[in-house]
């Protein structure tokens, strides 16, 4: 496989990536009503880890990925970054600001994948593809500029909006730098590269546990036991962990393992372009001009992205 094949498998794969946690944002902003923002992330990476290991043991043969313990470590250690304190934030926006505000602060991943990147891969990104991350990142902007009143969203106190958009940057940090540690640990061991669908078992493993320990020392085991019985709040997180933790972070290890982090975060961070429609969708929140211009400037960037 030659590099323009590689790029373009690894970008494919971020692009359908994004739209996969875009309607993941959807089932998890519904559970955490129900349920709550830590209950949802500690329930959901349980049941990935589940749909992970079947389809790691069918696939590849092995419960289990075979790996040596500083792979485990790094991506343990992007796991609990990105899965476990990143999601808990992002989560934790959903509940304060809704998924559209909460999206649209998470365009910021891709500077701190990038910088992330630069400081522990020396990864440099091609300048056509950072003309495209650019071009991106002012179309995402400009949909996170549309005013709140042409959004159909129903207006927050400014202490709230403070909260989400802190819990939100919290999740942007966690899942750019969480994803370069995952590239650390894929391409750890010179010659050969980690499948993505045991990089994607080994950091949902590792965040589990970290996610579940916390947990009991906080003593919230008598919290997560009660959610359990909640139906509706338990069956949107299985359809989010599916869409999600499983298809979308597998992918996620796809593109990164194709492609620059830099370009692989900023195409995964399309979720504020897409959620547009599917916000119009299920809660009736109809865009301006603005945002549809600012969804135009994106798409132009992601072709350019291809293209590089």
């Amino acid at each position: 496989m030659n590099s323009l094949e590689a790029n373009t498998i690894g970008e494919t794969a971020a692009v359908v990536t994004s739209f996969l946690w875009t309607i993941s944002s959807i089932f998890f902003t519904a559970a955490g009503k129900k349920i709550g923002s830590l209950t949802v992330n500690a329930y959901r990476t349980v049941i990935a880890v589940a749909f992970v290991l079947l389809a790691h043991g069918i696939l590849l043969g092995a419960i289990l990925p075979v790996a040596n313990s500083t792979q485990w470590f790094w991506m343990g250690l992007s796991g609990v970054v990105g899965l476990s304190i990143g999601d808990s934030g992002l989560f934790a926006a959903y509940i304060a600001i809704g998924p559209r505000r909460s999206v649209l602060v998470m365009a910021l991943s891709p500077i701190f994948a990038a910088i992330g990147a630069y400081l522990m891969l020396g990864e440099t990104i091609r300048t056509l593809a950072t003309v495209g991350i650019v071009i991106t990142l002012i179309g995402v902007t400009v949909v996170i500029l549309e005013e709140e009143e042409l959004s159909g969203e129903q207006p927050i106190s400014k202490t709230m909006k403070v909260y989400g958009v802190f819990f939100a940057l919290i999740g942007a940090v966690g899942q750019g730098v969480g994803l370069v540690l995952a590239k650390k640990g894929i391409d750890l061991v010179p010659g050969t590269t980690l499948n993505p669908l045991s990089a994607t078992l080994m950091r949902l493993i590792l965040g589990a546990l970290f996610i579940w320990i916390i947990s009991m020392v906080a003593g919230k085991l008598p919290e997560l036991r009660k959610a359990a019985n909640s139906r509706g709040g338990i069956g949107n997180t299985v359809a989010g962990a599916f869409i999600g933790p499983f298809l979308g972070i597998t992918l996620s290890m796809v593109a990164v393992t194709y492609t620059e982090a830099g370009v692989a975060q900023t195409l995964m961070s399309l979720m504020p372009v897409l959620i547009i429609p599917i916000v119009w969708l299920f809660y009736k929140q109809r865009t301006s001009w603005r945002g549809i211009l600012g969804a135009a400037i994106a798409v132009i960037g992601v072709g350019i992205l291809f293209l590089a």
